[in-house]
Formats: structure tokens, sequence, C-alpha cells
């Protein structure tokens, strides 16, 4: 029963705690990363996930952390939103990898044009006095890429068999 509570709410928790990060203060600590690669290690250990499926698993986050790298390197993303977008691949795998990328790069898109429409709008003055906003609103502040990171990886997760392998019958019985 606890494995199906962590499989539920673990990865969730932690995507949604990146958004929102990224969203007031515009960084996601490195912490949130090793999280999710840490959790990704127990759940697979304790759900007796193959070695070769973690392996794969592994490989899918070292080949998205390495294309997110050179994003990094040339300025599109924030290191943040890079180690995010790795950890996360490592719970998709490369299974459900292509959809996790369509859906970030979907919802990435949308956030930017939107910020940019935002942006060119006056803050309102009761709203100017709120730093994290005053940031997300400055036309010089980057895209709080996280969140469309979150959303994509929240669109794909029941999809995976994380959550098939919860045993809804057993949670509704306590």
């Amino acid at each position: 029963m606890i494995l199906d509570i962590a499989r539920l709410l673990l990865f969730p928790a932690l995507m949604a705690f990146a958004a929102a990060s990224d969203l007031f203060t515009m960084t996601i600590s490195n912490r949130v990363s090793l999280a999710l690669t840490a959790g990704f290690l127990v759940l697979a250990l304790l759900s007796g996930m193959g070695l070769y499926d973690i392996l794969s698993h592994i490989g899918a986050g070292a080949a998205v952390l390495t294309v997110t790298f050179a994003c990094f390197a040339f300025g599109w993303v924030g290191g943040g939103d890079a180690k995010v977008a790795a950890a996360a691949a490592l719970w998709f795998g490369f299974g459900h990898l292509l959809n996790y990328l369509v859906y970030a790069s979907l919802f990435g898109g949308a956030l930017t044009l939107l910020l940019l429409q935002f942006r060119q709008w006056p803050l309102p003055f009761g709203l100017a006095g709120q730093a994290w906003l005053a940031r997300l609103h400055a036309k010089e502040s980057g895209i709080p890429y996280g969140i469309a990171l979150a959303i994509g990886a929240l669109m794909i997760y029941p999809e995976t068999e994380w959550i098939k392998a919860v045993d809804l019958t057993h949670l509704a019985m306590h």
C-alpha cells in the first residue's frame, strides 16, 4: 500500500513543486532533480523493475540530459529546467519519452506566447508590488519552462506503468 501511495504521489508532487518554484522564483533547486532521481531508483527497485529496464530508463534520462545541457549551453533553457526534464525522462523511459517531449514542447510554446503577450501589457499597480509577478512580467526575464515540463509530465504520467501498477482496489478498502 505504501508503494502504491508513493507511485501515485511522489512524481506528481515533485513535478508540481518544480513548476511552482519556477513560477515564483525562476529557479528549480537541484534538490528537486535529485529527489526525482532517488525516488525513481527506490521505486524501481521496490517495484521489482528489472536491470535492463532500469538501465533503459537511465539511458532515456541521460539522452535528455545531453540534449538539454546543450540547450542550456546555448542559453535556450535554464539549468534547472534541463535537470528536471532529464529526471522526468528517467521516470518515463523511452516508452513514453516522445509523448512527454511533445507535450512539454507544446505547453512550453503556449506558455511562451502567453508570457510574451502578458509582458506587453502594463502590470496593474496593485500587482506590481508582488516580486514574483514583477519578475515574471519583466521583458528581460526568461520563461519558467519548468511549468511546461511539469504539465507535460502530469499529462503523460497516468499512462505509465507506474500508475498501471497501482492496486486501486486495495487502496479503496482502507
